[in-house]
């Protein structure tokens, strides 16, 4: 069974910093791309950043230049500074298995179960 678990979540005042943890499952011949999603009450889930097992990485406009999303084997990690209110949601861990050979068969997409950041003024 596929395992993604979150965890870093907390409380901060604003303009602190957390630094949230993904752990995936790994599969031989899978990649694992990896995502952090965020949902705050009463809105929908936005996409944060992404990061592919080759290292390329992509941020959602919101957090461009103050979050930092890094992997080390199976773990991905996303370092957030300068958090503000707006940030205070709870943060999903998206895992992508995609086939390193073609027509090798991997995983569908997991999620994990969320971690709660809340940002106070």
């Amino acid at each position: 069974q596929v395992q993604v678990v979150e965890s870093g979540g907390g409380s901060v005042l604003a303009g602190g910093s957390l630094r949230l943890s993904c752990a995936a499952s790994k599969y031989s011949y899978c990649r694992n791309d990896m995502s952090w999603y965020r949902q705050a009450p009463g809105k929908e889930r936005e996409f944060v950043s992404f990061i592919d097992s080759d290292g390329t990485t992509t941020y959602g406009d919101s957090v461009k230049g103050r979050f930092t999303i890094s992997q080390d084997k199976n773990t991905m990690y996303m370092q957030m500074n300068s958090l503000k209110p707006e940030d205070t949601a709870m943060y999903y861990c998206k895992v992508h298995f995609s086939p390193a050979y073609r027509g090798w068969a991997c995983p569908l997409d997991a999620w994990g179960q969320g971690t709660l950041v809340t940002v106070s003024s």
